[in-house]
């Protein structure tokens, strides 16, 4: 079980990355809607190549890892991070997913944007899925 879901956690993870990377180098697609804002009208400029960079390959080393954790690669890691590191992943997307209160999250207050439709749809369901997955890759170690 640990294997598929490690599978299932890296594909999600290396899209990410791979959609990061594609904005990093100056694509648009998807892009749209990816920002909070309090209002729709509210055209934001998108972060420079250095950070959406930075995500980028956040979310890859986060790949890397799923798959050393799911025994579908082998290589050494600090004792620290074999132990913590999936509880640092679930955790992250958790809060994630319950939000700020304000723009992300289930409980947001503004809910009427585009961001804040995608994020009730598609983004906050997804760092559910994230966390939850990463709970049970641990419970199955």
């Amino acid at each position: 079980m640990t294997t598929i879901i490690s599978a299932i956690l890296f594909l999600i993870f290396a899209f990410l990355s791979a959609i990061h990377f594609y904005w990093g180098f100056g694509g648009r697609w998807g892009s749209q809607a990816v920002f909070p804002t309090k209002d729709d009208s509210i055209k934001l400029q998108m972060p420079g190549i250095i950070p959406t960079l930075i995500v980028a390959f956040g979310l890859l080393v986060i790949c890397l890892f799923i798959l050393q954790k799911g025994a579908i690669l082998n290589f050494l890691i600090p004792t620290w991070l074999d132990k913590y590191g999936l509880w640092v992943i679930a955790g992250i997307f958790i809060v994630r997913a319950i939000g700020e209160f304000n723009y992300l999250g289930f409980f947001k207050k503004i809910k009427h944007t585009q961001f804040g439709k995608n994020d009730t749809k598609y983004y906050s369901p997804l760092c559910l899925i994230i966390g939850i997955l990463a709970i049970l890759m641990i419970l199955n170690q």
